[in-house]
């Protein structure tokens, strides 16, 4: 019998979307600060650090853009859950790129996308809006809330790839972070049911994961352990396993601590 999935993780949506507010501020005041021969740098993949800094705009406006919308037709199940989200992401990267290079050739003033980019959310997205409003996304109908988190993962990924790219300090909203880290998580863990691994990834989250003997007291026998900006580099592939073995960051304890099958989540 294959192991039963637990009860989805609850997010609550006023949080989340303070959370987003705050991490798109964050990057918003580095990005205010950057000089163009910063913004000339290689950024992310052939991206330069200016379109990155344009593309995370993407982010929250995605959400604002799905407000304006009407609501998909009235009471359907969600099409696409949370934990199916990272699994559904490498398909449009292509349209993502075109997207990406024009948002950034038509505002050559990215302070102020960021300052339309954060109005149109905080007006399109309230603090009353229902968790449970259905919103159209690339990947599919999702749930406000859900949706929301998902943004936690985008704002949190790109803020370390400019972080990367320019040497930057961009801090991390906590919530922001926790969020991020929880869902690509969890999503592991939905994703390869089991207990026979335990993953920790202090302060914020510890699942099971891969099938096999479980551990009921203990130490368990097979135990993976890593800091939050490894698992997320592990999980969007920023990071490969060896790697961040070789340069211990990440602990694996066990014969069948081996996550390189499994990584990384996101394409």
């Amino acid at each position: 019998m294959p192991p039963a999935k637990k009860r989805p993780r609850a997010y609550d949506l006023s949080r989340t979307r303070t959370a987003v507010l705050a991490q798109f501020g964050h990057v918003r005041s580095a990005v205010r600060a950057l000089t163009a021969e910063q913004l000339a740098l290689p950024g992310l993949g052939e991206w330069s650090v200016r379109e990155l800094a344009a593309h995370i705009t993407m982010a929250p406006e995605r959400v604002s853009r799905s407000m304006e919308l009407p609501e998909p037709a009235g009471g359907q199940a969600p099409r696409l859950t949370l934990l199916e989200w990272p699994f559904s992401t490498g398909g449009s990267a292509d349209d993502i790129a075109a997207h990406t290079r024009a948002l950034a050739a038509d505002h050559p003033g990215l302070d102020a996308l960021y300052e339309e980019t954060t109005a149109r959310f905080e007006e399109l997205v309230p603090v009353t809006a229902s968790a449970d409003r259905l919103v159209s996304t690339r990947a599919g109908t999702m749930r406000l809330g859900d949706f929301l988190v998902t943004r936690t993962v985008e704002l949190v990924v790109h803020t370390d790839d400019l972080n990367r790219a320019t040497g930057l300090d961009i801090p991390y909203d906590r919530q922001a972070l926790a969020a991020c880290t929880r869902l690509l998580a969890d999503a592991l863990a939905d994703t390869a049911p089991g207990g026979a691994v335990e993953v920790r990834i202090p302060p914020f989250a510890v699942v099971q994961c891969i099938g096999g003997p479980r551990h009921t007291r203990g130490t368990p026998p097979n135990v993976v352990e890593t800091d939050p900006l490894t698992w997320i580099r592990l999980a969007t592939g920023r990071t490969g396993w060896v790697e961040a073995l070789d340069a211990a960051q990440v602990s694996a304890s066990g014969e069948r601590a081996d996550l390189a099958p499994l990584l990384p989540l996101m394409g």
